[in-house]
């Protein structure tokens, strides 16, 4: 559907403001706590995961909610849930098809976790000496971690993990583009204020949701 580009740069600013004006990120938007702990980060990797090439926001958020409510919110407890166990919850909260294959990716993903950096994302970092290539190599030699899985994890994160702002998922960037905010990750931070990570990763979580919920024509001006 059409829509029409927000012209000067003030206008956008103020768009920019009022998208991100609620002062929460995506995955606190659904109910999912973004704190640099253990626990917080396995959940926000593991909505990543569930909201990898789909363009259902239920059938992400609603299996990762149910998957931490039976206690698996972190590592160890993911790594000795019984697969069977998880694919049950999956299917039972909107994955079909696939539920027992994300439920075997999340099992080799928390036990990778626990056998490689002890269960504690935040050891990625350190080993990675805090520099944002390296952090995007070693997320992505996890189970079930490409490419767009990391963008959707830092762009939740990276107002804690700050060194690798700025971040925008590709989702965000298309309802930039659409609402004539950017075309960049970059852009879109100078629009949030320069180094507030925390308030660019509300402005992109607002962002792809408007553009999983195809929601551009109430984005009034």
């Amino acid at each position: 559907m059409a829509t029409t580009a927000t012209a000067s740069v003030e206008e956008r600013r103020r768009l920019a403001r009022r998208l991100a004006g609620r002062g929460r990120g995506f995955a606190e938007e659904c109910g999912i706590r973004v704190t640099n702990n253990p626990a917080s980060l396995f959940q926000v990797l593991c909505l990543a995961i569930l909201l990898r090439r789909t363009g259902d926001v239920r059938r992400a958020v609603e299996p990762a909610l149910a998957l931490s409510g039976r206690g698996w919110e972190s590592p160890a407890r993911m790594a000795r849930s019984r697969p069977e166990a998880r694919a049950a919850v999956l299917r039972e909260h909107g994955r079909g098809a696939d539920a027992d294959r994300i439920a075997g990716t999340l099992g080799d993903l928390a036990g990778t976790l626990v056998a490689r950096y002890q269960g504690d994302l935040r050891r990625v970092r350190v080993a990675a000496g805090y520099r944002p290539d390296r952090e995007r190599t070693l997320l992505g030699e996890l189970p079930g971690v490409d490419g767009e899985v990391t963008d959707l994890f830092l762009r939740e994160v990276q107002a804690l993990w700050r060194e690798t702002a700025p971040v925008a998922d590709r989702r965000a960037l298309t309802a930039a583009r659409r609402l004539g905010l950017g075309r960049s990750a970059a852009e879109l931070a100078t629009l949030a204020g320069s180094g507030e990570s925390e308030r660019l990763a509300w402005l992109v979580g607002a962002l792809a949701r408007i553009d999983l919920e195809d929601n551009y024509d109430k984005i009034g001006r």
